[in-house]
């Protein structure tokens, strides 16, 4: 039984409406990695967490290190959805270093994780993108595992094959090798990639977070909501006849003078204006926050307040909003 050295799916040529179809039985990739690689052609896979939970049931029944890893940029809200349900020790991998702005310590970042979990051991901020980091990162990893096989596990679009590929790219001689991209569940089971005698990673599918604006949104939009460098955060002083656009997914608007600043990808248009936008295909929330909190809109960024205010926020049905201590 072969596996897709993509996304971990059994290859079959039966049915090409099933996970793991090629027309030979032969080849490394099923089609669909095989046209993502090639053609940037994404096929979306309808896949819940219940496919994807009894990977995490049976990674805690074993004593081998796990690596999480966060995207620091789209911290889930279920975080512990993960964390609650693993026996094993824990290093927590930070990624997308270059994301978030330079001005923001490390230090103040690993601090806002302290409380997560007693499993975890270490915690390392990287980015696989700019190479930051993954000599200390790789060198925790011998440090705290206690078998060969070391489990990376996350949400979707964390970055775990992203990091996978470049430890790949510095550490071994192969080949990047686990397909990539914005989508959700590309990764769709288990890959085994065996790095040297003594480490062999393997990567999971990633768990979806209910309510991420990725699931709602097309692939050109997708590719502006996810920021490709680092953001430059923007700052206004909202008056109460005024409100934010965010492109045509996201509008807010407050009850009073208040600082607010968005984190969001520069690629997105975001412009003041008054209180006059079409909101007929968006949805209302209606947020309290305390003094120096966040209001996050899953998967498109987050709003940091900084005194407290009642906000209207009209978003895409189904995207979850909520608030949580400042990050930054």
């Amino acid at each position: 039984m072969s596996k897709c050295q993509g996304c971990g799916s059994v290859l079959q040529n039966e049915n090409p409406n099933l996970d793991g179809f090629t027309k030979k039985i032969d080849n490394v990739l099923c089609e669909r990695c095989f046209r993502i690689k090639n053609y940037n052609d994404y096929k979306k896979v309808i896949k819940t967490n219940n496919d994807f939970m009894p990977i995490i049931d049976n990674i805690s029944k074993t004593d081998d290190l796990v690596v999480l890893v966060v995207d620091l940029f789209s911290i889930p809200a279920s975080l512990n959805t993960i964390v609650d349900n693993l026996n094993n020790d824990i290093l927590l991998v930070l990624t997308k270093r270059d994301i978030i702005p330079l001005s923001v310590y490390d230090e103040r970042l690993i601090e806002y994780f302290d409380n997560l979990s007693n499993r975890i051991v270490d915690t390392v901020i990287c980015s696989a993108k700019k190479n930051f980091h993954l000599d200390e990162l790789m060198n925790k990893i011998f440090q705290y595992k206690k078998t060969n096989n070391v489990y990376v596990v996350g949400y979707t679009n964390a970055g775990k094959s992203t990091l996978i590929n470049k430890i790949l790219y510095n550490y071994t001689k192969m080949e990047p090798m686990i397909t990539t991209s914005l989508l959700p569940s590309t990764t769709i089971d288990a890959i085994t990639i065996k790095i040297s005698d003594d480490l062999t990673l393997i990567d999971t599918p990633g768990l979806l977070e209910d309510g991420n604006i990725l699931d709602y949104v097309d692939v050109n939009v997708l590719n502006r909501i996810v920021p490709k460098k680092e953001i430059k955060a923007i700052t206004y002083q909202l008056k109460d006849k005024q409100c934010i656009s965010v492109d045509n997914i996201l509008l807010i608007e407050n009850e009073d003078v208040n600082n607010i600043t968005l984190f969001f990808s520069n690629s997105l248009n975001i412009e003041r204006s008054f209180k006059n936008k079409d909101k007929s295909n968006l949805v209302l929330h209606r947020v309290e926050v305390k003094e120096r909190e966040d209001i996050v809109i899953s998967g498109l960024g987050f709003i940091k307040v900084m005194k407290h205010g009642i906000f209207n926020i009209y978003v895409l049905p189904g995207v979850l909003v909520y608030t949580r201590k400042s990050f930054i």
